[in-house]
């Protein structure tokens, strides 16, 4: 736990020499009604969850990822555990992992985590995963969405570029409550307040 605050201000430092980061709504995060929240940005880049890390400020989070970011290279793989990542696919206690986070955003813990699933194609935001919505609504949290921009000609990330970091409205936890874990009805309205959200944000 103390190595992730030697890290975080280490990793804001570099970030900043390699990027231009602007960060805005952060005063969004404040308006929480619940003990824990989850965040969910948009997925540009294998870096995102770094972006986020440094510009949100706070305590240690949980982060969901794809087992394929612990395989870029040896550095990002331990720093992103020592930040909290863990792999919730291609794993045989996913079931296990998640029941945890759910019991970890109960007691206050912040869940990141990507409800596109993958990384955007020809920077078209994809229809956020069915996830994220289950677990707000088994662990009764807000939901914060977040979009990363980065400022170039592709929209892909790129070495000293612009990147703004833009944290949204909480949307009230009361709006994921299901009657069942596949109430559609409820899940596809969320899923569209989702986009609507990332979508505002990029204008």
């Amino acid at each position: 736990m103390m190595l992730y605050y030697i890290l975080i201000p280490f990793a804001w430092l570099l970030w900043h020499l390699g990027f231009r980061i602007r960060v805005e709504g952060r005063e969004n995060l404040k308006k929480v009604q619940t003990k824990g929240y989850i965040l969910a940005p948009t997925h540009v880049s294998a870096i995102d969850p770094v972006f986020i890390a440094v510009t949100r400020w706070g305590g240690r989070m949980v982060i969901f990822a794809k087992k394929e970011l612990f395989e870029i290279n040896a550095f990002l793989s331990w720093f992103f555990r020592c930040c909290g990542g863990v792999c919730v696919r291609g794993t045989k206690d996913e079931v296990a992992v998640i029941a945890q986070t759910v019991e970890a955003c109960k007691e206050g813990k912040t869940l990141l985590i990507f409800p596109e699933g993958t990384r955007e194609k020809e920077g078209k935001i994809l229809p956020p995963k069915s996830g994220l919505f289950v677990i707000a609504a088994e662990a009764g949290v807000d939901v914060v969405p977040c979009r990363i921009l980065y400022d170039t000609p592709d929209g892909k990330m790129h070495l000293f570029c612009k990147v703004r970091v833009i944290y949204g409205e909480p949307m009230p936890a009361a709006q994921f409550a299901m009657e069942g874990r596949r109430d559609t009805k409820k899940l596809r309205a969320n899923k569209q307040a989702l986009l609507d959200a990332w979508e505002k944000m990029g204008r």
